[in-house]
């Protein structure tokens, strides 16, 4: 009997290993953190052992194979030893793969992946196709294999999750975009950093099919020295493509099977820029699948985004109030400004990654007040001095909202693209999105006079 380890007892070390004891594989579950009582309980009933707060070095060296959780850092010191051991150590995502008999398109990037697995998911879930949906977005895989198997998934893979691929292989693989992120996992190289978003491609064969993004540097930098086996089609913002997506802003054109199809714009329920290149993205592995061009026009009208994601929370006093808490990197943050051309109030800041600010000065054009929410914002108030003349601090949430109300006139809109990570104030986005939102619940109208 094989002996498994798994490293960490999150949502993806959970269902890894409930499937390797269906699978009757001795199973070990170890965290250095402490594991909810409900997983706990979980694991007494399927009678796997697990320890908590600590790591049995002899034990999980012991391991003919490691299952370590994306969140664990491959430089981490018994990774590091398993490693020099020779113990296989994978992702859940490579577990799982052996499991299914369905085909899988994979889906990566820096920003727009979540949007795109959403979509992709909707426009097949919605036009009939047999689909589930798993990886970095919504329940494990391998937990969702221990009772039921389709005939697609639609998966959202972190460069996290591919660097413990093997032979995982997509029928489909999208990568959206390529911008500096995680560079402290990647030794500060970007060259890393591109290498593992490739590796999505790295089993893939000729009758696949590779969607990516034409008019993205750093893709086309990471091609320089990667050859990708699949059939590859192109998503472009401006250019038709003999083989591929594009759109000139009023229609979605695609050109990925035996038909051409074409969709109006209007019919996006989520807008900005960069939600075209999402929808392309999403309609042209939709199309690939088997989705026909009326099922994609309606499922785009009917598609409601994860939370987070430049959200409508309210529209007050004619001031509409976005929620983009998402926006962790600059890049993300500078789709959300070039999506609006009203007057905006600008609420940014948190955890600093490094970020070069100068990319968005041409943006801020239309910012009349950036309210900087973070423990250090001396970088962030730098950077914009020169282009914005209202800029203020706090590190409250709700006195932002309320500043943000203050300032806005009708017609303006207040904006939480933070362009930084959210752990200095913040559990994490979702949290900082949670509190924003309620935050603005609680406004109440102005007074008239």
């Amino acid at each position: 009997m094989k002996n498994i380890v798994v490293l960490g007892a999150g949502e993806s070390g959970l269902g890894a290993a409930m499937l390797a004891r269906q699978k009757d594989y001795a199973v070990f579950v170890s965290d250095a953190g402490q594991i909810s009582s409900a997983r706990k309980a979980e694991m007494e009933r399927l009678e796997i052992a697990f320890e908590e707060g600590k790591h049995s070095e002899e034990k999980i060296l012991s391991a003919d194979l490691i299952i370590k959780s994306p969140g664990i850092s491959p430089k981490a010191e018994l990774v590091v030893k398993a490693s020099l051991a020779g113990i296989p150590i994978i992702d859940e995502l490579e577990f799982a793969f052996d499991y299914s008999k369905g085909k899988v398109i994979a889906i990566t990037g820096t920003n727009g992946k979540t949007t795109t697995t959403l979509l992709t998911y909707h426009l097949m879930k919605e036009a009939g196709l047999d689909v589930g949906l798993a990886g970095n977005v919504g329940k494990s895989w391998a937990g969702q294999l221990l009772t039921t198997d389709h005939e697609w998934w639609v998966i959202e893979c972190s460069s996290f999750q591919i660097d413990g691929f093997v032979d995982f292989k997509p029928a489909i693989a999208i990568l959206c975009n390529i911008t500096p992120d995680h560079l402290d996992r990647y030794d500060y190289k970007i060259e890393n950093y591109i290498d593992s978003k490739f590796g999505i491609f790295k089993n893939m064969m000729s009758e696949d099919r590779a969607i990516l993004f034409v008019e993205d540097r750093l893709t086309l930098q990471g091609l320089d020295k990667t050859n990708i086996g699949a059939s590859t089609l192109w998503i472009s913002g401006s250019s038709v493509q003999k083989a591929g997506a594009w759109t000139d802003e009023k229609m979605l054109s695609f050109a990925v099977t035996d038909q051409s199809v074409h969709v109006s714009v209007d019919s996006l329920s989520i807008k900005g820029k960069h939600n075209l290149l999402n929808a392309l993205f999403a309609g042209s592995a939709a199309l690939i699948a088997g989705v026909n061009e009326m099922e994609l026009e309606k499922g785009f009208q009917t598609f409601k985004n994860a939370p987070h994601r430049m959200e409508l929370i309210r529209e007050m006093d004619g001031v509409k109030f976005i929620n983009d808490s998402k926006g962790t990197n600059v890049e993300a943050t500078a789709y959300a400004l070039a999506s609006y051309g009203n007057p905006l109030i600008w609420i940014a800041g948190g955890v600093d990654k490094g970020n070069d600010y100068s990319v968005l000065a041409p943006l801020v054009a239309n910012v009349k007040s950036l309210i900087c929410l973070g423990k250090d914002n001396e970088k962030l108030k730098k950077a914009f001095a020169e282009e914005i003349a209202d800029i203020r601090e706090t590190q409250d949430i709700a006195e932002a909202v309320n500043w943000g109300q203050e300032l806005g006139e009708s017609g303006d809109v207040v904006l939480l693209s933070p362009a930084c990570a959210s752990f200095d104030l913040f559990k994490n986005y979702e949290d900082r999105g949670m509190q924003f939102r309620v935050a603005v619940e609680n406004l109440k109208p102005k007074a008239i006079a």
